[in-house]
């Protein structure tokens, strides 16, 4: 499936704000399973850019606006060739997972910073959905649905600073909120995890042509001889219709934009997703 991506993100200051400072990381990346055919980053007022690629891989535009403006507008598109394997079934052992060349290969993906830590009760549950499966893979799957039946998707619960703590005392929350929470449960019980930030095409068929609005989305990739994702808020496994932008530890990792400027207050932000299946 093809698909292009427009992502825009528009800022309105309360004056004029000078000396902007900002990373976006809204180029997709290219994997064996999506290609990269076309991208493009647009900011106005016209930036200085620099790209790079950050330590977890993920391609980053630095961009500063030094001339005063009451708004800055980030418009990203890209046209993406997806084309995911069919998922396999988990195949890794505990054991195999323990051995050091797994563990030191993907400490990062172990550990557990406040976004991602898992309150003392979530914990306790995640031990026993590890102490009763067979394979790693069976748990993460039985984790990912713990966390979909208790945990409802509620559009402002949360924000982007929320922790897996709190989420999970609230019992709702986002795709960030869900990811997170699984994140913390699969690192407590010793499987690497990792963050993905991206988008989904809402529609199960996607019509040739058909502009739809979307929005950024969140999932988990766990280790299982390979990166295995799995969408927890969907419940299913990420097929062509869904694009990699970002992967890292968690959403602190991937923040489509981020930076620091001076001047006038931010009085307003809208974000638009725009996917259109092209082939």
């Amino acid at each position: 499936m093809q698909l292009r991506v427009v992502h825009t993100t528009h800022y309105e200051y309360d004056g004029k704000a000078v000396a902007s400072y900002n990373q976006a990381r809204l180029t997709p990346v290219t994997t064996p399973e999506q290609i990269v055919v076309h991208t493009r980053l647009e900011v106005s007022p016209k930036p200085w850019t620099y790209d790079y690629r950050d330590y977890f891989g993920t391609h980053v535009t630095a961009f500063e606006v030094v001339d005063p403006h009451d708004t800055m507008t980030v418009t990203a598109t890209s046209t993406v060739q997806v084309n995911r394997p069919a998922p396999h079934e988990p195949s890794m052992t505990w054991d195999q997972l323990g051995a050091r060349e797994v563990s030191d290969r993907w400490t990062e993906y172990l550990m557990l910073p406040d976004l991602v830590a898992p309150p003392e009760d979530f914990a306790r549950r995640a031990r026993q959905v590890a102490a009763s499966a067979a394979l790693p893979g069976v748990a993460a799957r039985e984790l990912c649905a713990l966390v979909a039946d208790e945990v409802e998707y509620v559009p402002g619960a949360t924000d982007v600073n929320t922790t897996a703590l709190r989420s999970w005392q609230q019992r709702a929350g986002v795709c960030q909120d869900m990811a997170h929470l699984v994140l913390g449960g699969l690192r407590s019980i010793g499987i690497p995890a990792r963050y993905v930030s991206g988008y989904h095409h809402p529609s199960d068929s996607p019509v040739v042509g058909e502009a739809v609005v979307s929005a950024s989305h969140a999932w988990v990739e766990w280790w299982d001889h390979g990166w295995h994702p799995f969408d927890v808020t969907s419940s299913l496994e990420p097929d062509d219709r869904y694009v990699v932008l970002a992967t890292g530890r968690d959403y602190d990792d991937v923040k489509p934009i981020s930076g620091i400027y001076s001047g006038a207050a931010t009085t307003g932000m809208d974000v638009t997703v725009e996917l259109t299946r092209l082939a």
